[in-house]
């Protein structure tokens, strides 16, 4: 197949530059996968879409604030640095700009220099560096006072709360992007979908800039996909067994938790503790092991996640309910509207 294949016309003003007031209060757009039917609703109306026995398996990786603002020793031009890849001891994977003034060697100071500091060490494939990282105190903490959330490239306002970048069950520190899904998710609804007997089940994906990186190779099956960190419990492995072993479905919050749970499962769809990096690139003609249904945005046209969402749905089925939603004037990507594929 090849990445044209995916392609769908999206007018600019259509793609979300904030979140809603109220996180339910999106769209949530119903595709039948079998059919193609298509209905329109809110995504407060989920727990109708769902049934008891039922699992919904949510990422609970946390954006960290990884968008940092520094100059250059010496010299003192401005410059950016944002951390991809924990690679322990203060060193990290990351993305910087502008590349050909931060050579290794280059050191970097953040706000007055006091709490953080950086030395440039190697130039790794793709361009990006290795960046060790001199502070005093708890990292974390240290990302929290001078960092800023690393929004897509696609949203141009600045966002007012950094916490509309979180889903509300974020727990586990490590992604540069949001598993933007569980952003409809509020604890009230999450209640009343346990209450009525679904199971929630977290995993961890920490989320890669790679998600954002276009399709460049014209025949789908060449395109080399990024790795993600990713992990799932005994627990809830077990959960998601016993699901499925009872007749349950299990249903997916976000191409992230799909990707995290079709990685780990066995041929026959069994999951087991596990812990790892993944590169799996789900597209049409994949057999999934596990997936029975997907909560999910709209995707960027020719992006890997739309292939994903197709091989679920069918791409006809997919862009035949992309075209609506677009004559229905839903709202794009990150802060965009929802759709449910059953």
């Amino acid at each position: 197949m090849k990445t044209s294949d995916f392609d769908f016309y999206l007018p600019e003003e259509l793609i979300a530059q904030h979140p809603l007031e109220r996180r339910d209060a999106s769209r949530l757009l119903a595709l039948d996968k079998e059919t193609g039917a298509v209905s329109h609703h809110h995504f407060y109306d989920l727990p109708q879409f769902l049934r008891p026995g039922d699992c919904l398996v949510l990422n609970n990786s946390r954006v960290l604030p990884a968008r940092l603002i520094g100059h250059r020793l010496p010299g003192g031009g401005a410059c950016e640095v944002l951390l991809l890849t924990d690679k322990g001891d203060g060193l990290w994977e990351c993305l910087v700009r502008p590349g050909r003034k931060l050579k290794p060697g280059a050191q970097v100071v953040f706000g007055d220099g006091s709490r953080l500091t950086a030395t440039v060490e190697a130039e790794v494939s793709g361009g990006n560096r290795l960046v060790r990282f001199h502070y005093e105190g708890i990292f974390l903490e240290v990302l929290e006072e001078l960092g800023k959330m690393p929004l897509p490239p696609y949203i141009k306002e600045e966002l007012q709360d950094s916490e509309r970048y979180q889903t509300v069950y974020s727990k586990i520190n490590g992604s540069a992007a949001a598993p933007t899904a569980g952003l409809h998710f509020t604890p009230e609804l999450l209640k009343q979908v346990e209450d009525m007997g679904v199971k929630l089940c977290y995993v961890t994906l920490h989320v890669g800039l790679g998600t954002f990186r276009p399709v460049k190779a014209e025949d789908i099956s060449e395109h080399e996909m990024h790795s993600e960190y990713c992990m799932i419990s005994a627990d809830v492995a077990r959960t998601i067994n016993e699901t499925r072993k009872n007749g349950g479905r299990v249903i997916c919050v976000g191409t992230t938790s799909c990707r995290t749970i079709e990685s780990f499962a066995a041929e026959d769809g069994t999951l087991k503790e596990s812990a790892g990096w993944t590169n799996i690139f789900i597209y049409p003609g994949y057999r999934f092991k596990v997936l029975d249904g997907l909560i999910t945005n709209f995707h960027l046209p020719e992006s890997t996640l739309i292939m994903l969402v197709s091989a679920l749905a069918g791409r006809e089925h997919v862009l035949a309910a992309y075209e609506e939603a677009v004559r229905e004037r839903y709202r794009f990507f990150s802060f965009g509207d929802a759709m449910i594929i059953l």
